[in-house]
């Protein structure tokens, strides 16, 4: 898919591929198929002068946009792996997973390294030094340099790259989950990753020069391989209403969040709508379609295995049976369920492996699930623990350790129910006897914004519940009652 991207790019350099938003919703042309073009030459160029080679890992912070698809395409055409890096996990997050995955380069755009406290002055706070990150790899920075970045990636000489076939190496790491002292990251290779693109291409059909919105990779790669150009989403929910009413595209692809956002300024939607990344209840689909979309979708997907299952708000709102109808698997795609009714999923698009781990065809979910009479993946609840808030999977066990300062004796992070598929994280603190609690938020003020992007959105202090021979946190209970607590102060 990548390469009939490349190919595409370069047969009609004139055209818009990517379009933003002005605060009217007018849209304008951010970067064109050509701009595209050049600019993963030149990423290219610049990376094998380095002398970065086929198999080594490149770690990438940019944000979505005409720069990150540029960057992931030169590291398609040189074989490099990219590392996808969250600049706001926090940086002791952010240090063992850059430890993990050894990369030999960072690219990072001035945003994600400001976010991530990599620009002077923020970086002497959090103790990392330009332009290395503990000694683990050299900065770059990609696109506007702004004081206290890294240095630029330096623009190189039109380098001939020698025409090479990489076979099926590894193509990305993306982290998951695991503790701070054990990152988990998903190992897709080329083909997985091709298939995974592919699987989206035959959900969206695009048709070309009709504009679809969306701005994750998976919508990007795809549409813009069928000639159509892709507008990002705006970040105001009032331009974003704008922006669907003016572009009227055949297909949007937005969270649950951007949805729920969208229909609260009064969007109008067109063509077909899909959402993903969080839970989309038949209500939130419903909506959707009376606002204008003559389809609405709901499509079940994993890091490890994207796109598995979609189902149609129609479908989703006729199903009357216990649990979530999330579809009929895609073509391709494998189900089972073991012993404890974990749903198992396998086929083309599934992750090679975790980063330190072998190779495993099935992927385990989390979820517990079974399939209907007619085949399709109904879910039961979540095995894990992990805690979706808008859209952003937040892994308890990764963020927990930096809440047990001197003072506190229990910390649990808990998902209490926002409406609609959503969840509030709410952090539940218990303390040594005679801990006042003004004087444990101060204590908790530091490690609370360390979290980065998964802070929590409240602090509740109790003692945590137990449960089981062992006296093991029982989350189950603290997670009502820290619902529970934070009804009664609303």
């Amino acid at each position: 898919m990548l390469d009939l991207l490349d190919h595409a790019l370069r047969s009609a350099p004139e055209k818009p591929a990517v379009l933003g938003a002005t605060l009217s919703g007018r849209p304008r042309v951010r970067a064109t198929r050509g701009d595209i073009a050049a600019l993963a030459d030149a990423y290219a160029s610049s990376l094998y002068a380095r002398g970065l080679r086929a198999g080594d890992t490149v770690g990438v912070a940019v944000r979505p946009g005409p720069r990150a698809l540029a960057v992931m395409l030169a590291l398609w055409r040189l074989g490099l792996r990219g590392a996808v890096l969250d600049p706001g996990a926090g940086p002791d997050v952010l240090r063992a997973r850059l430890a993990l995955a050894r990369p030999s380069l960072v690219l990072a755009d001035a945003t994600a390294q400001a976010v991530a406290g990599w620009a002077r002055p923020l970086a002497g706070r959090v103790r990392l030094a330009l332009p290395e990150l503990a000694g683990i790899a050299p900065v770059a920075t990609v696109g506007r340099r702004l004081p206290g970045c890294a240095p630029a990636l330096e623009a190189a000489a039109r380098t001939r790259i020698p025409a090479a076939d990489h076979g099926d190496g590894d193509a990305v790491i993306v982290f998951t989950s695991g503790t701070t002292s054990r990152p988990k990251a998903v190992v897709h290779t080329r083909s997985s990753l091709s298939a995974g693109m592919a699987s989206v291409s035959t959900l969206f059909r695009a048709r070309t020069g009709e504009p679809v919105v969306g701005g994750t990779f998976f919508v990007l790669v795809p549409s813009l391989a069928q000639g159509a150009p892709v507008a990002l989403p705006a970040r105001s929910p009032r331009a974003l209403a704008r922006q669907l009413g003016r572009l009227r595209p055949q297909d949007t692809y937005l969270t649950p969040p951007q949805l729920r956002d969208a229909l609260r300024a009064g969007a109008r939607f067109t063509g077909r709508v899909w959402t993903g990344s969080a839970p989309a209840s038949a209500g939130l689909l419903g909506r959707v379609r009376r606002a204008g979309a003559a389809e609405a979708w709901g499509v079940y997907a994993l890091t490890e295995l994207f796109p598995a299952a979609a189902v149609e708000s129609r479908d989703k709102e006729a199903y009357d049976g216990a649990g979530d109808l999330v579809g009929m698997p895609l073509p391709g795609v494998g189900t089972k369920t073991d012993g404890d009714g974990e749903l198992l999923l396998t086929g083309p698009a599934a992750r090679h492996r975790y980063l330190g781990e072998d190779p495993d065809a099935w992927v385990r979910t989390g979820d517990r699930a079974h399939l209907d009479a007619r085949g399709r993946i109904v879910l039961e609840g979540r095995c894990k623990d992990m805690v979706l808030r808008r859209a952003e999977n937040i892994y308890p066990g990764l963020y927990e350790p930096l809440l047990q300062v001197p003072g506190v004796e229990l910390a649990v992070l808990v998902g209490v129910p926002a409406g609609d598929g959503d969840e509030r994280l709410v952090a539940v603190v218990q303390t040594e006897p005679g801990r006042g609690e003004g004087q444990m938020r101060a204590a908790l003020d530091g490690p609370l914004r360390r979290m980065g992007s998964a802070r929590p959105d409240a602090l509740v202090f109790a003692d945590v519940p137990l449960s089981g021979r062992s006296r093991k946190p029982d989350r189950a209970a603290t997670a009502r009652l820290a619902a529970a607590r934070l009804g009664a102060l609303s």
